[in-house]
């Protein structure tokens, strides 16, 4: 990884896998041959990285999500830079945000993705939350693992985001018609219509779920 010391050195998952001795630091300007993981990165990592991860490994950019501008990307040299698909966050400061994946997440989404389980859990295991990466991301993961070009990730990608969208439409009207149908009705005061007081409270609750 290249660490730019953003972070609370406590909470960084990048120092904690160089405490452990699964990944090793490198010096700004130093050549990577194998693929990083970066903001900056034009095309989306795929099936298709699998010999690149298999011969020189994943590669991170350990930096603050609010100091991008900070980091001097130019220098960090690779010629297999990558971005990573959609994919939700489970470490504790973004847990469930999309995209804000934080060190460890990304380089495991990385060998997840090229096909290398082992290590990505190796690397998850290290974390009390760790598990929960790929409980969330599992159906993701596996989506992406059926195509083979960064093309086919990027269609993908674009398929689930349009699909969850779709989703988040459907749920927000289906709850809005749940609401109008529990407003009391005064033509059907004290039949089925008149609903207990907690029923708006049990929907709504299922509904969050």
């Amino acid at each position: 990884m290249w660490d730019f010391d953003h972070c609370d050195p406590k909470r960084c998952s990048g120092k904690k896998l160089a405490r452990l001795g699964l990944i090793k630091d490198m010096r700004v300007g130093q050549r990577f041959r194998g693929v990083v993981v970066t903001p900056k990165g034009t095309s989306v990592v795929s099936p298709s990285d699998r010999d690149i991860v298999h011969e020189s490994g994943v590669a991170v950019v350990e930096c603050s999500w609010a100091r991008l501008d900070d980091v001097p990307f130019a220098k960090i040299r690779s010629p297999n830079e990558r971005l990573l698909p959609y994919l939700i966050a489970t470490n504790p400061v973004n847990y469930g945000k999309p995209w804000r994946l934080n060190c460890v997440e990304a380089i495991a989404a990385a060998f997840y993705i090229t096909g290398f389980d082992a290590y990505a859990e190796t690397l998850m295991s290290k974390f009390t939350w760790g598990h929960s990466f790929w409980t969330v991301n599992k159906r993701l993961i596996e989506r992406y693992r059926t195509c083979t070009t960064a093309q086919d990730m990027e269609e993908m990608q674009q398929k689930i985001m349009a699909e969850i969208e779709a989703e988040y439409v459907e749920r927000r009207e289906a709850k809005n018609a749940d609401d109008d149908l529990l407003v009391a009705n005064p033509n059907h005061t004290g039949s089925m219509w008149a609903l207990p007081g907690g029923a708006t409270e049990v929907a709504e609750g299922a509904d969050d779920e």
